[in-house]
């Protein structure tokens, strides 16, 4: 591993991809502490330690919100537009031409998304203020006040060159640019985690944690993976005057082709009723008898939504499971590829071209992403289970559950895979055996 690494980085451009990745991530982090005017920070820091339902918001916005920096949104306004966009296509008319126009439909998509995301960030940042409002965090809070309107435009300026830098390393860099920023996040977390275990440990929760950790890495690693080969034949063509002899070779079908974008999906999900619900509870030191019914129930909602919850562990498998559908479905086309495979002369051994084999091609995927959805599901929900039985324990005090270490070792997986295709292309030892 460490030869290839200085294979890597004897490279030229593979080693300019990868400072290029690394600058990026230290100028976030450097975002991630330019802290907004007008916040108590006392406050707010106390808040979100009580606060589970704020602690999973800082996580993924890669801990710009514990400090409450221009950054503290971080892209979950942009990755709200992507699941808003994506279940546009497939019904908008438009949308669906243009998602079949190549690399020009996807540009002009990835446009749309854009825009949508700045409205986003504007009403997610005056629900931020909203929640820290009725906490006592803002020192001032009032929709046509002037403090509240810069604040309002800082976050969703903040991320909005989030969204940008993601979209930098993704372009220049090596891997996901988002999946990237949510991973230095929850690595840069981990010092004061184990500060935090260290100063009251539980040995007990530290090494169920720990046996937990390993298993799902190693768990993680196997699936990402594991993959289905299609024997795929070409039949003799004749071009000209030319013969070209037929080959065999095999399409890859992951067990996992989603990635982590559904652990992300679903979170983001979960976490809406639950932050619309936060702007409209009951205020700290109010007596609940003073509560209104709108109070009672916005209680309610986010006592019902609360992540240690049955409620929430079930939501957050089962739409884990829908999302790997929806995003499998989303980025493989069983038509399209079946289509692709008769106009090259290819076909399945045993399957007729055309409808027969995208039929074939649509049965394999739907078990592969069955087997997918269940394993992407478990790893999400495990941590959280163990925490029930040790609460407080190291499960609490690194705050890193099973969406962060998925997350985490689905990056770095990821990135040495894609290392490994640019040493293999020249011929240099990978890191994947």
């Amino acid at each position: 591993m460490f030869e290839a690494l200085v294979n890597a980085f004897r490279a030229p451009d593979i080693r300019r991809r990868i400072i290029f990745v690394l600058g990026m991530l230290v100028i976030y982090r450097m975002l991630a502490v330019v802290p907004v005017p007008n916040i108590n920070q006392t406050v707010l820091q106390n808040l979100i330690d009580q606060q589970t339902f704020l602690q999973l918001l800082d996580i993924f916005s890669g801990g710009g919100l514990r400090s409450f920096s221009i950054v503290a949104m971080g892209v979950n306004p942009y990755i709200n537009a992507s699941i808003i966009m994506q279940l546009m296509t497939g019904v908008v008319p438009r949308l669906i031409a243009l998602s079949r126009e190549g690399e020009y439909g996807r540009t002009k998509i990835n446009q749309y998304t854009r825009y949508l995301t700045v409205p986003l960030a504007l009403l997610q940042a005056y629900g931020y203020l909203a929640i820290l409002a009725n906490s006592g965090a803002v020192t001032e809070f009032d929709i046509l006040s002037v403090s509240t309107i810069s604040q309002m435009i800082t976050l969703a300026a903040g991320t909005v060159l989030a969204m940008w830098i993601g979209e930098l390393i993704t372009e220049r860099g090596i891997g996901n640019g988002i999946s990237f920023l949510i991973f230095a996040g929850i690595v840069a977390r981990i010092p004061q985690g184990a500060a935090s275990f260290l100063a009251s440990p539980d040995i007990a929760a530290g090494i169920a944690f720990g046996i937990l950790a390993i298993v799902i890495v190693a768990v993680i690693v196997y699936i990402q993976e594991g993959q289905r080969r299609i024997p795929i034949q070409y039949a003799s063509r004749v071009r000209g005057r030319r013969m070209y002899q037929g080959g065999a070779t095999f399409l890859p079908l992951r067990v996992n082709q989603a990635g982590v974008i559904p652990i992300i999906f679903a979170v983001s999900i979960l976490l809406f009723p639950t932050q619309i619900a936060s702007y409209f509870g009951t205020p700290p030191g109010t007596n609940p008898a003073d509560a209104t019914i709108v109070n009672q129930v916005a209680d309610a909602v986010v006592s019902f939504l609360s992540p240690n919850g049955v409620p929430y562990i079930i939501g957050y498998f089962l739409l884990t499971m829908g999302f790997t559908y929806f995003y499998t479905a989303f980025t493989f086309k069983p038509d399209e590829t079946a289509d692709q495979l008769r106009k090259n002369g290819g076909f399945i051994p045993g399957i007729r071209p055309g409808a027969p084999t995208r039929d074939y091609l649509g049965k394999v995927v739907f078990r592969l992403s069955l087997a997918g959805a269940i394993f992407l599901a478990t790893v999400a929900v495990a941590p959280i289970i163990v925490s029930t039985f040790f609460q407080g324990g190291v499960v609490g005090g690194f705050a890193l559950g099973g969406t962060a270490l998925l997350i985490v070792v689905s990056v770095v997986v990821e990135t040495m895979k894609q290392i490994e295709a640019q040493l293999m292309m020249r011929n240099y030892e990978g890191f994947i055996r």
